[in-house]
């Protein structure tokens, strides 16, 4: 299964025809795309002992910050199989 077709949280964006992501994937540069996901995982991951707020904290945000991440291993695996040299996945 690849990240688009998961969700932590709800369907909102599943049932999209084109995900949020997608479309700033198509809109950014490949070094920008990279660090909104990263900024976003780590978003997430801040706010994990959040108290008192519904919706918000505990291990939802963890796995919504495991999506995150897990698309970015997406796309360096993608970027190895092709052959992209600059791509950390291909250096390891």
């Amino acid at each position: 299964m690849n990240t688009n077709e998961l969700q932590v949280g709800g369907d909102h964006y599943k049932a999209m025809k084109i995900q949020p992501w997608e479309a700033m994937e198509a809109w950014m540069t490949a070094a920008q795309f990279r660090g909104f996901l990263l900024g976003s995982a780590i978003a997430y991951l801040a706010r994990v002992n959040t108290k008192g707020v519904e919706g918000k904290g505990g291990i939802q945000d963890i796995k919504k910050a495991r999506h995150y991440l897990d698309k970015i291993i997406e796309l360096e695996e993608s970027k190895a199989k092709q052959g992209d040299v600059d791509s950390p996945a291909a250096n390891a």
